[in-house]
């Protein structure tokens, strides 16, 4: 027996600590060299971790939702086991200063049916209630499309189960949804919030964007598009909401462009991607920008400099966007809008009833540096431009 200590690397310049998400080897497993064998998270991005030898896994350096440093042990693999799994001396643990989790050493049958996924698949597969080792693949590992094959077959009853009554649960929160919950905290801890909603006729807007879906490839034209041209058109005369505020040396910073935030829903949970320079986009790239960096959020692949450095952030639920809402302000940004769901409702114009499209609009602040007076004259600036969109392409006022 060979015993090679695997050790957590330096996964980025000025980490020194990551968060383990997800184990995708256990105890008793053979492992080739560059087979993924843990997920990680930092403050920066999840990362996966390839075994540098071939061999069989000894011992795992702790359990999923632990913190471990650079330098520490993260995978002992016994090098002298036969990997492929034929026969072979079960490992033996040596001990450690740390007692390691314990983890069952699976029977050597089981060992060449270990499916390799990763983590985003194995947790939409955990989600769905699938068993990976039945998903037929042509690859060498589980990908999201033979998911959603597998989905679309005779196989799809049993890999969706209803859940047919509540169970007491202690789930502990790890990975994207830890530092979610942790941001949150922080920002409804340091920031005093407070919230506007306008009521806006979408009508001519609605009308706008159809026109303009006509003139694109893809045949639309998103409402957080054009949103995002009105905004980006309005931010000049209100230069302070476009800032980052710093707390400990109470300076306010302007930005002289718009660094715009889109929150988007992922898998792991709400991130936001940004879109550098947006005010110097046109709506057509503003619409294929916003398209790109949601997918990319979505599939888990976003390079983590696209989630830093937003100025001014935009949230919404689309069609689930209900009446009004109270987003959270992110430090060290000042200000989020979060448009709602666009209905179509009966008013009073001209002394007759007639149906518009009116959508409610909501604005959270950081009172530190934003008044009531300056979120409502903002808010009804944003509104003139939102229901005369032809603003929306005329030079910004300076």
């Amino acid at each position: 027996m060979a015993r090679f200590e695997f050790k957590l690397p330096d996964v980025g310049e000025g980490i020194a600590e990551a968060e383990l998400v997800e184990w995708l080897v256990a105890v008793g497993d053979s492992v080739k060299e560059d087979q993924p064998v843990a997920a990680v998270m930092t403050d920066k991005a999840t990362v996966e971790l390839e075994a540098p030898v071939d061999g069989v896994v000894m011992e795992l350096g702790g359990a999923t939702g632990d913190t471990i440093r650079v330098g520490t042990l993260l995978v002992a693999i016994d090098t002298e086991s036969d990997p492929s799994g034929d026969a072979r001396d079960e490992p033996t643990v040596e001990p450690t200063s740390k007692p390691s989790p314990v983890v069952p050493v699976r029977a050597a049958a089981e060992v060449p049916a270990k499916v390799l996924a990763s983590p985003a698949v194995r947790r939409r597969a955990r989600e769905l209630g699938i068993d990976l080792a039945g998903v037929p693949h042509d690859g060498a590992i589980v990908e999201h499309q033979d998911l959603d094959a597998f989905l679309s077959q005779a196989g799809r009853a049993e890999a969706e189960p209803a859940p047919t009554r509540l169970v007491d649960e202690e789930v502990r929160l790890i990975g994207m949804r830890r530092i979610i919950a942790r941001n949150m905290e922080e920002a409804t801890r340091e920031i005093p919030h407070f919230t506007y909603v306008e009521e806006i006729d979408m009508t001519e807007f609605e009308r706008l964007r159809a026109e303009l879906g006509t003139r694109t490839g893809s045949g639309r034209m998103s409402v957080l598009s054009l949103m995002a041209g009105a905004i980006c058109r309005t931010l000049p005369e209100f230069p302070k909401f476009n800032a980052h505020y710093h707390r400990d040396g109470q300076t306010l910073r302007l930005f002289g462009s718009v660094h715009l935030g889109i929150a988007t829903q992922s898998r792991s949970g709400l991130i936001v991607p940004v879109i550098r320079g947006a005010d110097q986009l046109d709506v057509w790239q503003l619409d294929q920008a916003i398209a790109a960096l949601v997918d990319e959020a979505r599939s888990g692949k976003i390079d983590p400099d696209k989630l830093r450095g937003a100025t001014i952030t935009l949230t919404s639920l689309g069609k689930l966007g209900g009446v009004a809402a109270t987003p959270i302000v992110m430090p060290p940004q000042v200000c989020i809008l979060g448009p709602n769901k666009i209905a179509e409702r009966p008013v009073i114009r001209d002394g007759m009833v007639t149906a518009r499209k009116i959508m409610n609009l909501s604005i959270s602040c950081d009172h530190r540096i934003i008044d009531g007076h300056d979120a409502a004259s903002f808010v009804q600036a944003l509104k003139l431009c939102l229901e005369t969109p032809a603003l929306i392409f005329l030079p910004a006022p300076h």
